[in-house]
């Protein structure tokens, strides 16, 4: 299903949708493949990435090397990409190498389900769908949630090999990746890691049996706080002191702030009981929901591409899944949820 953008009101959503948001960004597999087929399917194999000197100018000087770190292009063979500029230490790596992990974790219970670079491949990805799902409400509303392990590298010496833990609210397609635990970062569970890279057969089974015990121990704690927050529910005032503090409203008119104000408070009491919300409003869920689903399928769109909103809501941009953490505590804080 393609992701089709519209605007009202200088807002951008999804007309046709709902899929995780990283299905608009890259491959979607209807059928079971292993890593060298995801990667053939996906344009990620034979990318030869590697290394050519940069020239420094003669009026410059320069007591370090810098190198371009270039592919071959996936659909023109005859042409090269540049994807970054790096120091004398960085050692590329191809796509290949990158995932051959993924073998070994979809022997612990996954599969890949899309695959893909943005950013003009400089960021790749796949998505692994796991076996566990949390269904809340079950005799209810039956609200369910699946969990992905998302793997993403890049070849521009930015990010290193890393992984997320990410569910995903199936009706709405929702990107729930929260860091949960306790209130000190080192009694929370891990929902983001690296990966080290590997070539050794015990190294990968290491990774697999890391990521899949992180993957588990994650959604132990996410289910306890989902249970937990469709179980309490709440008044319409209690929605609306959610909403503002989350987003007070502003003591000047400054450029129109007001009115950004008011649209946004209306976008989200829409969606609290719209289509894909409507189901669990009246609930600590429905509200944190309303307030994700705004950030993943109802924010303007820069320099009309939607490349950078599908990536936000995939978890690829580190502003809004810090934003999707606040939220979650201003729910949390305004209703006394531990």
């Amino acid at each position: 299903m393609a992701h089709e953008l519209e605007t009202q009101n200088g807002v951008a959503s999804f007309a046709s949708f709902r899929e995780p948001a990283w299905h608009g960004l890259g491959t979607v597999f209807t059928e079971e493949k292993n890593t060298a087929e995801m990667l053939a399917a996906a344009n990620l194999n034979n990318w030869n990435v590697r290394l050519v000197d940069v020239e420094i100018p003669n009026t410059l000087t320069s007591d370090k090397s810098y190198q371009y770190v270039v592919r071959t292009n996936p659909t023109d063979n005859t042409q090269t990409d540049v994807l970054g500029v790096v120091g004398e230490r960085y050692v590329p790596l191809q796509n290949e190498e990158l995932f051959s992990f993924g073998d070994t974790l979809l022997d612990g219970g996954g599969r890949w389900e899309t695959a893909g670079s943005i950013r003009g491949g400089r960021v790749v990805f796949g998505s692994l769908a796991l076996e566990r799902e949390t269904v809340l409400d079950p005799t209810g509303v039956a609200d369910k949630v699946k969990t992905y392990l998302l793997i993403n590298t890049s070849h521009d010496g930015s990010i290193a090999i890393q992984a997320s833990i990410t569910p995903v609210r199936v009706v709405c397609a929702n990107t729930l990746n929260l860091a949960l635990g306790g209130k000190r970062k080192k009694d929370g569970v891990k929902q983001s890691f690296k990966i080290r890279h590997t070539q050794s057969a015990e190294g990968k089974i290491q990774i697999a049996r890391t990521a899949l015990g992180l993957a588990n121990a994650y959604m132990d704690e996410f289910d306890r706080m989902a249970h937990a927050m469709i179980q309490k529910e709440i008044t319409a005032t209690q929605f609306n002191d959610i909403i503002l503090a989350a987003y007070p409203k502003p003591e000047k008119d400054s450029k129109g702030a007001i009115k950004k104000w008011e649209n946004k408070v209306d976008t989200i009491n829409d969606i609290y009981t719209g289509e894909f919300n409507g189901m669990i409003a009246g609930s600590a869920w429905g509200a944190f929901n309303a307030l994700t689903e705004r950030l993943d399928w109802h924010r303007t769109a820069r320099g009309g591409s939607n490349e950078s909103l599908l990536a936000a809501a995939s978890g690829f941009d580190a502003t809004i899944t810090a934003e999707k953490n606040r939220l979650l505590k201003v729910v949390k804080d305004v209703l006394a949820i531990a």
